[in-house]
């Protein structure tokens, strides 16, 4: 009775066994059989109830079909491991043949592009780049360019002050100022100083922040001659050689004489549009002599070097170049925008 009982639960093992599809599967048919409660350990405990002479018997049938189980268990285990191990090499297999996945790359911002483009026009000319702290004070930013601290022209800056004589700087004319002390009294240099500048402005043309680059020739018998044909050309290099030039007389405190530049517009190439207000012209920068009380208060003689300089905003540039009308939308970081470039 207890053989055919034992065989039985072999054979049942067994076609479960076959039956089976997952780890757990063969975990609940180990429980089933082999576990504390199982079927064969139940037998283990019934053997007290035996003769003697069948107690070693019946325990040695009982003992061989839990390692026959044993056996298959862990074989049907390793096999299912293998499968699954074999099914995932074959999910996560990858043809090496195929083409690579290229990551995205990003690209230069409009403006870091508009100013690099400015900064080699300039440097294949000779100027040198300088750069200076965005947080200035009022003699660098207004005093030592001929603005005291009751000049009216300092009302057009709309400056943000930190404290009375600290600010975020309005305009990066002050590294004119910084170069000429750095230098030895009338020694000559051509410099750029692109950099951030900050005003109270925000509108479709304005930003409290923006960039600027503002540049500087000093040495003997610099003439405005010389000024026109370097912005003409740095113009024509920036806008293509079709552009046309002209110059408008202005008023800035630290140039005299000074000038508004145009260029012929970029929509309509000088027929007269809405952009251009039907004038054929935009205004683009402005520029001048550098005022003598300007190189005085710095340390140079206007009566053995004379000056000139420019400023103009690499907002506006981009802005014209590249058919941009809001400024604000170089600061929002919106992908369909800054794709384009």
């Amino acid at each position: 009775m207890m053989n055919d009982k034992i065989e039985a639960i072999k054979v049942a093992v067994s076609d479960q066994l076959a039956a089976s599809q997952a780890l757990q599967d063969v975990q609940d048919i180990r429980v089933k059989y082999l576990g504390k409660k199982g079927e064969l350990t139940a037998m283990m405990k019934e053997l007290k109830n035996l003769s003697k002479e069948e107690r070693p018997k019946v325990g040695q049938l009982v003992n061989a079909a839990r390692n026959v189980i044993e056996e298959q268990v862990k074989a049907k285990m390793e096999e299912l491991k293998e499968q699954a191990l074999e099914q995932k090499i074959q999910s996560e297999k990858i043809d090496i043949t195929l083409p690579g996945r290229k990551p995205v790359l990003g690209h230069e911002h409009p403006l870091h592009l508009t100013r690099r483009l400015m900064e080699e026009s300039f440097l294949r000319m000779g100027f040198s780049i300088v750069e200076g702290p965005d947080i200035e004070s009022d003699y660098y930013n207004f005093q030592c360019l001929n603005l005291p601290e009751d000049h009216p022209a300092r009302d057009m800056q709309d400056s943000m002050y930190i404290t009375d004589n600290i600010l975020l700087r309005t305009h990066t004319s002050g590294m004119e100022a910084r170069t000429l002390q750095a230098h030895k009294p009338n020694e000559p240099f051509k410099i750029i100083a692109p950099g951030k500048v900050y005003r109270c402005d925000y509108d479709a043309t304005h930003s409290p922040v923006f960039h600027q680059m503002e540049g500087m020739i000093v040495d003997k018998n610099i003439r405005f001659s010389d000024l026109k044909g370097i912005l003409e050309d740095f113009l024509r290099d920036i806008f293509g050689p079709q552009t046309k030039v002209r110059f408008r007389a202005s008023y800035f405190p630290f140039t005299e004489p000074s000038a508004e530049v145009d260029i012929s517009c970029v929509m309509c190439g000088g027929k007269g549009c809405r952009v251009c207000s039907h004038t054929g012209w935009l205004e683009i920068l402005g520029c001048g002599m550098t005022n003598p009380n300007v190189l005085r208060m710095n340390g140079y003689d206007p009566n053995e070097v004379s000056a000139f300089a420019f400023g103009m905003g690499v907002e506006r540039i981009a802005m014209l170049k590249y058919g941009i009308d809001d400024l604000r939308l170089f600061y929002e970081n919106d992908m369909r925008f800054l794709n384009q470039f």
